[in-house]
C-alpha cells in the first residue's frame, strides 16, 4: 500500500467513522508499484444501512473529503455497484483492507 494511504490512515479512519463506513478497501494502482503522481485512487466502500437520502449525501461528501485529503481524483466504488465479473476479479486481485472488517 502506498505511503499516501499509510501516512493518512488516522484521518482515513476518522472519515470512515464519521461517514457510517462499514469497510474500506484500496484497489488498483494504489496497491501496486504502478502508482504514480498522475494516478487516481480507487477505493471500494461498504456502508452500514442508512436511508437512501442520507446515503447519497454521505457518499458524495465522503468522496469530496477523500479527494481533498489526497489532493487527487478518487474513484469511490460501492460494493453494491459491483456486477461485472471481470471488474470484480480485477478488484479482488489488488484490494487491500484499509478500514473495517
Amino acid at each position: 500500500m502506498q505511503r499516501l494511504l499509510t501516512d493518512n490512515i488516522d484521518r482515513i479512519k476518522a472519515l470512515c467513522i464519521s461517514h457510517n463506513v462499514k469497510s474500506l478497501f484500496a484497489f488498483g494502482s494504489v496497491c501496486t508499484d504502478k502508482f504514480n503522481d498522475q494516478s487516481d485512487i480507487d477505493l471500494l466502500i461498504s456502508f452500514y444501512p442508512m436511508d437512501y437520502g442520507d446515503y447519497a449525501d454521505t457518499y458524495f461528501d465522503l468522496a469530496d473529503k477523500f479527494e481533498n485529503l489526497f489532493n487527487r481524483s478518487v474513484d469511490l466504488v460501492t460494493d453494491k455497484s459491483l456486477s461485472n465479473p471481470y471488474f470484480i476479479d480485477s478488484v479482488n486481485r489488488t484490494k487491500t483492507l484499509i478500514y473495517g472488517a
